[in-house]
């Protein structure tokens, strides 16, 4: 009785180290096919007459709409943020491609006036950064 009993502890004991095994496995290559996946950030103007007066259930509407074709097509693109002004929207996202952007905006039913790989980015800290920390 105690040698089965033993015997089923060992074998519940190596099945759960195989699945931990397969599941970090699968973790490490996913991690990897994101490291290797290159993202880059863009800035896309978005011309909307009066977006600067949409209320806040326009804009949450908006919003939603966005994360539903975000999350359909996936971690090759990710929405990071978006200024309204008074009749256009920049939106900054970080994508593979541009194709991706076109997709997301046809899908969302969102314009795409321009779209523009960013370089780099500065700020007021940049004045004062040591030249080997800018881009």
């Amino acid at each position: 009785m105690k040698t089965t009993l033993i015997i089923l502890l060992m074998i519940l004991m190596l099945g759960s180290t195989v699945t931990y095994s397969q599941t970090a496995s699968t973790k490490t290559k996913q991690a990897t096919s994101m490291e290797t996946t290159k993202m880059n950030t863009y800035v896309i103007e978005r011309e909307i007459p009066n977006a600067g007066q949409f209320s806040a259930e326009e804009l949450q509407g908006i919003s939603q709409k966005s994360c539903s074709v975000l999350k359909e097509l996936g971690p090759e693109i990710e929405w990071v943020e978006s200024y309204v002004t008074t009749d256009k929207i920049f939106c900054v996202y970080r994508a593979q491609n541009e194709e991706i952007l076109r997709t997301h905006a046809m899908k969302g039913g969102f314009p795409i006036n321009s779209i523009n790989l960013l370089s780099t980015k500065i700020s007021p800290a940049t004045a004062t950064a040591a030249l080997a920390d800018i881009k």
